[in-house]
């Protein structure tokens, strides 16, 4: 394997490496097979993850254009949902402090 390591001594595999790593744990076994490549076995799942989620695009480790720009619009949704939760909430909370004001008797 041609693996690089880096100067902080970080392993990086290529995306092939990475395939033939997972296809070699199906055969003999994944603690056997990460220590064999010195990987944490917590690598091979992730790679594992990336692979079923999103093929082998997966194990390029980087986004396309289009998943950074659908990943932006849904941040920005969850937001407005978000602050739409709070909104109704508050609103829920008033209605709650005005009936307790207007109804003395049903206050607990």
């Amino acid at each position: 394997m041609d693996m690089k390591i880096t100067k902080s001594g970080r392993k990086q595999f290529t995306p092939e490496e990475k395939l033939r790593i997972i296809e070699e744990c199906k055969l003999h076994g994944v603690k056997l097979t990460c220590s064999k490549y010195g990987i944490y076995t917590g690598a091979y799942y992730y790679w594992k993850k990336k692979l079923l989620v999103h093929g082998q695009q997966g194990l390029h480790g980087t986004y396309s254009k289009q998943d950074k720009a659908r990943l932006k619009t849904l941040e920005k949704e969850v937001q407005t949902l978000k602050l739409l939760l709070a909104e109704e909430k508050l609103q829920s909370r008033l209605k709650d402090d005005l009936l307790k004001k207007k109804y003395p008797e049903l206050r607990k």
